[in-house]
C-alpha cells in the first residue's frame, strides 16, 4: 500500500497492556506515547489517582491524540457482571460504567469501551436480557453527554467467556440496540478470532453495519502452551496464531468492506502486552514493525 496507514486509521495503542501498572508508571507511559508519532490515538482506563489523573488530562490537551477510554479492567478486576442474572449485580457494574464515562468524559475521550460478563448455559437468554438492560442504560447516560458506547466481542468458551461473541450472536445484540440507540457501537479484535475460531472475513462481514472501532494483536490457542487464551502476547510468540500475514488478511478484508475512510478515520489499536520479562517498548517496535511490513504488502 503506498499511502500510509495513517491516512485511513487513527493509529493506536492500549496503554495499560504496552506499559503494564505493575513495571510502568502512568506518567511516564502517557508521555512515551504522546512523543511518538506514529500514534493518532490511546486508549486508557480508570487512574485512581487524581493529581496523576489532573496531569495525563494536561498532557492529552497538548497531545492532538485521539482519547478512548476502556472500562473493561474496571470490570474484570473486581470481576462484576452487566449481564448478571442477581440485578444487584447488574447494577453494581452499571455503577462502574457510568463512573467510566464520567472519568473518559474529563480526560477528553468520546466514549467508552467494555464487554460482557460470564454466562452460564441454563441462565443464557436472562443474561442476554440483562446485557440489554444495562448497555441501554449505559447508551443513555452516554447520549446526554454526547458520547458513544462500544461492546468489544471476546471470546465465549477458552478464557474470558463472555457473552458475547461469537460474531453472530454479537450482531444479533447490536440489532437489538441499534433499535433504541444509534450511539451503541462494537469493537472487533484481531486477537479474539482465532479465540472464537472464526476468520477475519467471517467477523468483520457478520458485523458489518455494526462495528466502530478496531483492535489488533496476537493469542496463543494451542492448548498447554504458553500465554495459551486471551493473553495479547507479542506478534511472533511461540506457537502463536497471527503474525504479519493474517494481519495482512485482515487489513485486505476491512479495504474490501469499505472500511479505509481518509476523511473520517476508525480507531485502530493494538493490544499487545509484554509476556514474563519482556519490554514493553521492545514489545511496542515489534507490533509497529508488523504494521509496517502487513500493510506494505497489501495490494492497492
Amino acid at each position: 500500500m503506498k499511502d500510509p496507514i495513517q491516512k485511513y486509521f487513527q493509529v493506536g495503542t492500549i496503554q495499560w497492556m504496552s506499559h503494564p501498572p505493575v513495571q510502568y508508571d502512568i506518567l511516564d507511559s502517557v508521555k512515551r506515547i504522546a512523543c511518538d508519532e506514529y500514534f493518532g490515538a490511546i486508549e486508557l482506563t480508570q487512574i485512581a489517582d487524581e493529581e496523576k489523573r489532573k496531569q495525563v488530562k494536561k498532557m492529552l490537551e497538548q497531545s492532538h491524540l485521539t482519547v478512548c477510554y476502556g472500562a473493561q479492567p474496571r470490570l474484570l478486576g473486581p470481576k462484576l457482571n452487566p449481564n448478571d442474572i442477581d440485578e444487584e449485580g447488574r447494577k453494581a457494574a452499571e455503577k462502574t460504567l457510568m463512573e467510566a464515562v464520567d472519568e473518559a468524559e474529563y480526560l477528553g475521550a468520546k466514549g467508552i469501551a467494555f464487554l460482557a460478563g460470564k454466562w452460564e448455559a441454563s441462565t443464557k437468554d436472562q443474561a442476554y436480557e440483562q446485557l440489554l438492560k444495562t448497555t441501554r442504560n449505559l447508551c443513555d447516560y452516554a447520549a446526554a453527554k454526547g458520547m458513544v458506547v462500544e461492546l468489544e466481542v471476546f471470546d465465549f468458551d477458552m478464557d474470558k467467556a463472555a457473552l458475547m461473541g461469537p460474531a453472530p450472536y454479537a450482531a444479533r445484540f447490536a440489532a437489538d440496540m441499534r433499535m433504541s440507540h444509534n450511539n451503541f457501537g462494537l469493537m472487533v479484535d484481531l486477537s479474539h478470532f482465532p479465540t472464537t475460531y472464526e476468520t477475519s472475513k467471517f467477523v468483520i462481514q457478520t458485523l458489518r453495519p455494526y462495528i466502530t472501532h478496531f483492535h489488533i494483536g496476537n493469542a496463543v490457542v494451542k492448548k498447554d502452551c504458553e500465554a495459551y487464551g486471551d493473553q495479547h502476547p507479542r506478534f511472533g510468540y511461540p506457537n502463536s496464531a497471527n503474525d504479519v500475514e493474517e494481519l495482512r488478511d485482515f487489513f485486505t478484508v476491512l479495504k474490501e468492506e469499505g472500511f479505509f475512510n481518509s476523511k473520517n478515520p476508525y480507531v485502530l489499536s493494538f493490544e499487545v502486552k509484554p509476556w514474563a520479562d519482556e519490554d514493553g517498548d521492545i514489545i511496542l517496535a515489534n507490533t509497529k514493525r508488523v504494521i509496517n511490513r502487513a500493510w506494505a504488502l497489501l495490494e492497492d
